[in-house]
């Protein structure tokens, strides 16, 4: 007779070392993988960190090499907005920034929209100077500009000279919103043509909600360049601190508190943190405008 001995209930058949192999394998992978993306993210954010616990520091402290906040100082902050002007910065940097992207994105969508899905001549030498617009340094071209802007209009002191011109368009916002546009297939175009839409109805009621990554990439793209600008409102607007944004006169805020560095870090957060927010916020349909961009050329 042969007796059959059965396994004791919870108890498994030992691992091959085949099998104990690719487990130790992958437990290895897993923590080289994480820790590379751990170290990474501490690499970025870590000056975040050191930026936020300074501006809540107190004047002594922070120039100390304590790192955390002995006491939570959260009157810099208000000690940075009661600051004469610096509202005012606020308003022309929301303006500048929010003003801008909106005549930025209107003005470059039908642009970008015709040399997309639109066949005439000289459509390839037309996106070749759109091209070459975006490897043009803007230095190149920056005094006679502001000898128009400012001896022929008379616009010295303000921001207008940045924001007017973007109601004009923005090469690398065409060049990206044309790529992106690439990608929709024409019979959605096609089939509104059938049902009686002319252009602009096709583009309003067709292309643009089936964009809407690639214009958020593009509001996005440009609402961070003007928000950060520090370029060009230092030759328009430099002689009237009426007219100055956050990242010109961030720059004099840390010249007048040079030593007060629990201010200037407390400033400093108040500037980035309406651009973290958005991106935060908005970052879904900013990078599934940025990949779908390159799909087809």
């Amino acid at each position: 007779m042969t007796q059959v001995l059965d396994k004791p209930v919870g108890m498994r058949a030992p691992a091959s070392p085949a099998a104990r192999t690719a487990r130790r394998r992958a437990a290895l992978e897993w923590v080289a993988v994480h820790s590379l993306g751990v170290a990474a993210a501490l690499f970025f954010t870590l000056p975040f960190v050191f930026v936020l616990l300074t501006s809540l520091m107190s004047d002594s402290q922070a120039l100390s090499r304590d790192l955390i906040p002995h006491t939570w100082e959260w009157g810099n902050y208000k000690s940075v907005l009661d600051t004469p002007g610096f509202l005012t910065w606020w308003r022309n940097t929301l303006v500048y920034a929010g003003l801008g992207t909106v005549l930025t994105v209107v003005s470059s969508v039908p642009v970008a929209y015709a040399l997309a899905k639109f066949r005439f001549r000289g459509r390839n030498l037309s996106l070749m100077l759109v091209i070459s617009m975006m490897m043009l340094p803007p230095q190149v071209i920056i005094i006679p500009m502001y000898l128009f802007w400012a001896k022929q209009l008379d616009l010295a002191g303000t921001l207008w000279p940045l924001i007017i011109p973007m109601a004009f368009g923005d090469a690398f916002s065409v060049f990206l919103l044309r790529q992106f546009l690439m990608t929709i297939p024409n019979e959605y175009l096609d089939a509104a043509k059938v049902d009686g839409c002319g252009d602009l109805r096709t583009l309003l009621k067709v292309v643009l909600p089936m964009a809407r990554p690639g214009i958020a990439a593009v509001g996005l793209f440009q609402f961070f360049y003007a928000w950060n600008d520090y370029f060009g409102p230092q030759i328009y607007a430099s002689e009237n601190p009426g007219a100055w944004t956050l990242s010109y006169g961030l720059e004099s805020f840390k010249g007048a508190h040079h030593t007060d560095w629990n201010l200037t870090m407390a400033a400093t957060v108040l500037v980035m943190a309406p651009v973290i927010l958005v991106f935060f916020f908005a970052q879904r349909a900013f990078v599934e405008g940025v990949t779908l961009t390159g799909v087809k050329g």
